[in-house]
């Protein structure tokens, strides 16, 4: 996945050095978005489901647009939101339990019935307290 992001980054980067020359810098930033998006979907037959590398350079070059031309991407901003909310799920996993307490300890257990056994007139809230 790595490799594939750089190698994308690196395309990409050579792309915008040879559009450099020839006009702003906002126009090659918008220029470099709309190749991309346009490599996206040409992969793609179904609805675009772009990689998470696709997704970084999306993101990356879309902040040097103007807020205008951001809103023709093809990711919107929620979409941007999901996929950092994927990351963060992905790095904060932690043990999933089953549902429930925890088991009782053998001794605590033979505690209980011993109180219960030695103490017939106690009754259930005076054991378990």
């Amino acid at each position: 996945m790595a490799l594939r992001l750089l190698y994308l980054i690196v395309l990409r980067a050579f792309g915008w050095i040879a559009l450099l020359g020839r006009s702003q810098a906002s126009k090659d930033a918008e220029i470099l978005v709309l190749r991309h998006q346009l490599a996206v979907l040409r992969r793609q037959v179904a609805a675009p489901r772009p990689s998470w590398a696709d997704g970084a350079i999306i993101s990356a070059l879309a902040r040097l647009l103007s807020r205008r031309r951001r809103c023709h991407l093809l990711v919107t901003p929620q979409t941007l939101l999901r996929w950092h909310a994927d990351l963060v799920k992905r790095r904060w996993t932690y043990p999933k339990h089953g549902p429930g307490w925890p088991p009782i300890r053998p001794t605590f257990r033979a505690l209980a019935l011993r109180l219960a056994a030695e103490n017939p007139g106690w009754g259930y809230w005076r054991i378990a307290g």
